[in-house]
């Protein structure tokens, strides 16, 4: 039997490559409206584009979990993968209607940072649907949220090696990675949702004729008039229980890990014959 390490799962150039496109077409849906002058045909359509976009994100989600799957996310990888979300998903609703009061951002940070970038993904994606199946949150916003969360987890697993982070310093680097990313995240959702407002709040909705300045600040005031208090909740949520919780957590999470063996390949050889008797 001979063993090589590697990660939970391990990022081929096919799982680059599909994680890079659908990045990219993430990037468009949530950025579109100041992407597209207002002359274009997609500013005209500013109410079916949300829509448009979130069926073709649930694709495109789907084949990059599927394509780095398939190169590596062994049983073993299943099993955690499938603790750890239904845990995310269960920490959810905890918070829900009390601003910011979100835990599970925190449990997506510390599994990204361990279990790296590309199970960060497939996880973060995962746990989103779950907690939207789990809490009725089931509409054209899910997609985003499930890039958005995918994005958000394997961002911590891109963070510098914790082999150079000594005492109290990698779970600072968490915390702060955590603060700016929750605040990253409710960003990309009102980009989500904000097109979807029309003429309900007119001073701060998206105008599909105006320029992208004036948009742009039209998205600002929306942002801080809308969820600038949840978000700071979320952020400061993230950093306390990173803080406080975060050690120990890392500590069994990457005890689980080296439990499972997830770095280990395993390939058996044919066995030797016997050597016959005479």
């Amino acid at each position: 039997m001979t063993m090589s390490r590697r990660r939970p799962v391990h990022l081929g150039p096919r799982s680059l490559a599909a994680l890079a496109l659908v990045s990219a077409v993430g990037v468009i849906a949530f950025g579109w409206p100041f992407l597209a002058p207002p002359t274009s045909a997609l500013n005209a359509h500013a109410q079916d584009a949300p829509w448009l976009f979130a069926g073709l994100l649930v694709l495109l989600v789907a084949v990059v979990a599927a394509t780095i799957s398939e190169s590596g996310l062994g049983a073993k990888a299943v099993a955690m993968l499938g603790v750890l979300a239904a845990t995310g998903a269960a920490l959810r609703p905890i918070g829900a209607g009390t601003a910011g009061i979100e835990p599970m951002f925190f449990l997506m940070v510390l599994s990204g940072r361990v279990l790296g970038p590309g199970f960060g993904f497939v996880l973060g994606s995962v746990t989103m649907f779950a907690s939207a199946l789990l809490t009725g949150g089931v509409g054209p916003w899910m997609p985003f949220q499930m890039l958005a969360m995918g994005w958000f987890t394997m961002g911590a697993g891109l963070l510098p090696d914790g082999d150079r982070l000594r005492g109290r310093a990698e779970p600072a680097l968490l915390a702060a990675y955590g603060f700016v990313a929750a605040f990253a995240y409710g960003t990309a959702m009102n980009m989500a949702g904000w097109p979807f407002m029309g003429a309900l709040a007119s001073g701060v909705s998206f105008d599909p004729d105006a320029a992208v300045p004036a948009n742009l600040a039209r998205f600002a005031a929306y942002c801080v008039a809308t969820s600038l208090g949840w978000d700071l909740g979320r952020a400061v949520v993230t950093v306390l229980l990173t803080l406080t919780l975060g050690p120990a957590v890392l500590k069994a999470l990457r005890r689980a890990t080296r439990r499972a063996a997830f770095e280990t390949a395993v390939t058996f050889e044919a066995p030797r014959k016997a050597p016959e008797r005479r």
